[in-house]
C-alpha cells in the first residue's frame, strides 16, 4: 500500500527519516472501517513524530497524518475524526479520555491509499466541502473551533486575543472566530503575518507585546512563554485564557497575584469531540467560510510539503491528494 511514513525518528534531521512509497498493510481491529483517502492535509504533529516527540524509535513505520477525507468501501463521502479513544467516554467527551491517541501515534495514520479507523469515528462530508477543504478540519479548525465555542466563555461581539498570528491553528482562530462574530485581535512580531491576519477578516493586529486599545475578553494562547505574560495583563478582570499550546515553552511565570486579584481563569483545550466535529462541518455550510489552504501537491510529492511545513514557509494548510 503506498503511504507517507516514519522511516525512524530523528530530533536534530527529522526530514531524513520521512519516506514515501510502498508498505505492508497494517493490521488493525477487524472491527474498522476502511476509508480510502482521497485528501490528507499536514499537521505540525507529523514532524513532531519524526522527532521522536510524538512517536517512539519501537514504533517505527509507522504511517504519518491524522487528519483526511474520502470514501468508505460502500461510497459514503467521509471526514476522519483524528482522536482514537475509548468508547465509553464518547458520551462526555472522547478527548478527556486518558488513554486516548490520535492516528500516526498507535495506530496508522492517515497518509495512506488507505487508512482503517472505527466506524464511529467517521462524520459525513457534505456536498458543500471538497475532499481537500474536508481534510483540513479534524485538528487545527477542530482545535480552534474547541477553543472559541466550547472553552472562551465567550459571545458574539466578545474580543478574542490570537497570540502569534501565522499557524496551522492561529489561522484557523482568525477564520473561525470571525464567523462565529467575535471581534478579532492579532499580535504577531512579523508584520507581514499581521498584514495576512488583516486579509482573514481579523479586526486588529498588533506588534507583539504591545498595549491593547482595550482589555479583551479572552485570549487564545498556543505560544506559551514568550506570549503569557502578555496575555494576562491583556485580559479584563473575570476573563479567560485558553491554552492549546506552548510552542515556545512550558513553564512561564504564572504571575498569581494579577489571577487571583483580577479573578482570572486559564482552561487547558485540546483537539475537539466528534460530536464538535460535526458543528464545525455545519457552521462552514451555513456560512460558506472554508479552511485557507495554502497549497496542494499529489501524495507522491509529500517530501516537498514536508519541507516547507518544517521551514514555516507556509500561509495555511498543506493538502496532499491521492
Amino acid at each position: 500500500m503506498f503511504a507517507v511514513y516514519a522511516s525512524g525518528v530523528d530530533r536534530a534531521d527529522p526530514l531524513s527519516v520521512l519516506s514515501v512509497g510502498d508498505l505492508p498493510e497494517p493490521m488493525t481491529p477487524d472491527d474498522w472501517v476502511t476509508v480510502h483517502v482521497r485528501a490528507a492535509s499536514l499537521n505540525h504533529h507529523d514532524v513532531w513524530a519524526l522527532k521522536g516527540q510524538a512517536l517512539k524509535a519501537e514504533q517505527v513505520p509507522m504511517i504519518l497524518g491524522t487528519d483526511a477525507s474520502g470514501v468508505t468501501e460502500d461510497g459514503r463521502e467521509v471526514i476522519i475524526h483524528a482522536v482514537i479513544g475509548d468508547r465509553d467516554v464518547r458520551a462526555r467527551d472522547e478527548t478527556l479520555d486518558p488513554s486516548r491517541s490520535l492516528l500516526s501515534e498507535r495506530y496508522p495514520g492517515a497518509l495512506a491509499e488507505r487508512v482503517r479507523v472505527p466506524a464511529h469515528n467517521l462524520v459525513d462530508k457534505p456536498a458543500e466541502l471538497t475532499f481537500e477543504e474536508a481534510s483540513c478540519l479534524p485538528t487545527a479548525y477542530l482545535t480552534a473551533y474547541k477553543m472559541i465555542e466550547a472553552k472562551s466563555d465567550t459571545e458574539p461581539g466578545d474580543t478574542i486575543l490570537v497570540q502569534g498570528a501565522g499557524g496551522g491553528v492561529s489561522t484557523a482562530l482568525i477564520v473561525l472566530g470571525v464567523a462565529l462574530g467575535r471581534r478579532v485581535w492579532v499580535t504577531s512580531r512579523d508584520e507581514g503575518k499581521r498584514d495576512w491576519a488583516l486579509s482573514l477578516g481579523a479586526d486588529a493586529a498588533f506588534e507583539s507585546g504591545a498595549r491593547l486599545p482595550e482589555r479583551v475578553d479572552a485570549v487564545m494562547e498556543t505560544v506559551g512563554e514568550a506570549t503569557w505574560a502578555h496575555s494576562l495583563r491583556a485580559l479584563r478582570p473575570g476573563g479567560r485564557i485558553v491554552v492549546s499550546g506552548a510552542t515556545s515553552g512550558p513553564n512561564p511565570p504564572a504571575d498569581l497575584n494579577r489571577v487571583f486579584f483580577l479573578q482570572l481563569s486559564i482552561v487547558g483545550s485540546t483537539m475537539g469531540s466528534i460530536g464538535q466535529l460535526s458543528e464545525l462541518v455545519d457552521l462552514l455550510v451555513r456560512t460558506g467560510v472554508r479552511p485557507v489552504i495554502d497549497h496542494v501537491l499529489p501524495m507522491e510529492r509529500a517530501a516537498e510539503a514536508f519541507a516547507a511545513m518544517n521551514a514555516g514557509d507556509v500561509r495555511g494548510k498543506l493538502v496532499l491528494t491521492r
